[in-house]
């Protein structure tokens, strides 16, 4: 241990922490080229550095549970995107649009359904350079489509424990199992993309006015078969893993290790595409939120969000949403983690830190990753995804959201 004072370890420990939480959140530190993944492994070095964990400590607080699902899934997910399958659905949402209205419906509850099996960023990240080549050839304003994908695909992602990295944390942590997870959250889903589809309508009418589409365009793209069909297969493993009760990381990486045997396709086209820097993010955030609960900040944590062990649903949510705004939604439920224990009821306050982390993310362009990856791919091509464009939607689908959320939790579940 380099500093034996324990005020100046103190110190450090939040100075660092602080720091490291407020780069997380902005996703840079000023005048560095550094993202989040790298922020939070420097910060968590540093910490380790100061004795404000040790190093045996810091191995023992990353879950692997969770870095091995998230591992899985991307797995999943990038051989579903290279077979084709992503283009095949858009090729649907293309054959039943017979009007601005039918396109608006299948593209919110088919990104909301998809990003409750395949994690939302990467829905987002498939989807947004095919809507934005549909509504090009079909000349519509291509902005309230994208933000009907970026709000329907964290919207959709509430429903499953598989829908969104925070929802991993919590399903590792809760101990719920998927399908009581799924049976708490599905219907203030499904009631979110229906109000959400009714605001999109209201604020851009002058998009939806008109009856049909001209013509529908043309949507070339192709299927790699073999891998198609493979990847199908493997999801339906998946699925009866999961019903039948194996634990989420080994039915995830059971299916993405079906999909690892193979004579066509190379391994580094797959390993290339994984998010490797977000796994990087989530063990680093494992041990910084381990050095918190090691140490005084701890207590000071605790003090802070005491009045809420006291049984006040609507304060948690309201705390949990802000936070989740103010340091991004996976460091939030990291934080909060440690004293759900100390709730009257654990397990519906886990549905709820769930359900509010996860609709805040729609209150602000940069409230999540995956409205991030829609307006950085948009602006790729040319359209621009601006604050305030989408904060006319994002402000009213996250009160009403979680206002349903948190009412059908409370009352009726």
């Amino acid at each position: 241990m380099i500093f034996k004072n324990i005020d100046i370890k103190l110190f450090l420990t939040t100075t660092i922490t602080l720091i490291t939480l407020f780069g997380i959140a902005i996703g840079s530190l000023p005048k560095l080229r550094m993202n989040r993944a790298t922020i939070s492994l420097v910060g968590a070095t540093f910490l380790i550095l100061t004795g404000a964990i040790t190093l045996e400590d810091a191995y023992t607080s990353i879950d692997l549970d969770t870095i091995s699902l998230l591992l899985g899934m991307m797995i999943i997910n990038v051989n579903l995107g290279i077979s084709g399958f992503f283009q095949f659905i858009s090729s649907k949402i293309i054959h039943y649009s017979k009007t601005p209205i039918d396109l608006l419906l299948l593209i919110i509850f088919s990104s909301g359904a998809l990003s409750a099996i395949f994690l939302n960023d990467t829905i987002c990240l498939m989807l947004t350079p095919l809507i934005i080549e549909i509504t090009t050839q079909l000349n519509r304003n291509p902005v309230p489509y994208l933000i009907a994908l970026a709000t329907s695909a964290n919207i959709g992602s509430v429903a499953t424990i598989i829908g969104n990295p925070q929802n991993m944390i919590i399903g590792m942590s809760s101990n719920i199992s998927f399908i009581h997870f799924t049976k708490a959250l599905i219907i203030p889903s499904l009631l979110s993309l229906f109000i959400l589809f009714l605001i999109i309508v209201t604020i851009y009418r002058g998009e939806f006015s008109k009856s049909k589409f001209v013509q529908n365009p043309e949507f070339k793209f192709r299927i790699y078969k073999p891998l198609f069909n493979k990847s199908i297969f493997s999801g339906i493993i998946f699925i009866i893993m999961i019903i039948t009760g194996y634990q989420l990381p080994l039915a995830a990486l059971t299916s993405a290790s079906i999909l690892l045997i193979t004579r066509r396709l190379k391994p580094q086209r797959v390993f290339i595409e994984i998010d490797w820097s977000l796994l990087v993010f989530f063990a680093s955030l494992f041990v910084i939120t381990g050095s918190i609960e090691r140490n005084a900040l701890t207590q000071k944590l605790f003090h802070l969000i005491e009045p809420m062990t006291r049984g006040n649903s609507h304060l948690f949510v309201f705390f949990s949403a802000m936070l989740s705004n103010l340091v991004s939604n996976v460091p939030a439920v990291m934080l909060v983690k440690p004293f759900i224990i100390q709730f009257v009821n654990p397990e519906k306050t886990w549905l709820l830190l769930a359900m509010s982390t996860t609709f805040a993310g729609n209150l602000t362009l940069i409230g999540s990753v995956a409205n991030l990856i829609v307006a950085e791919s948009a602006k790729h091509y040319g359209i621009k995804l601006n604050f305030g464009e989408y904060l006319k939607v994002g402000l009213l689908i996250t009160i009403i959201s979680i206002v349903i959320g948190t009412y059908y939790l409370e009352f009726i579940y």
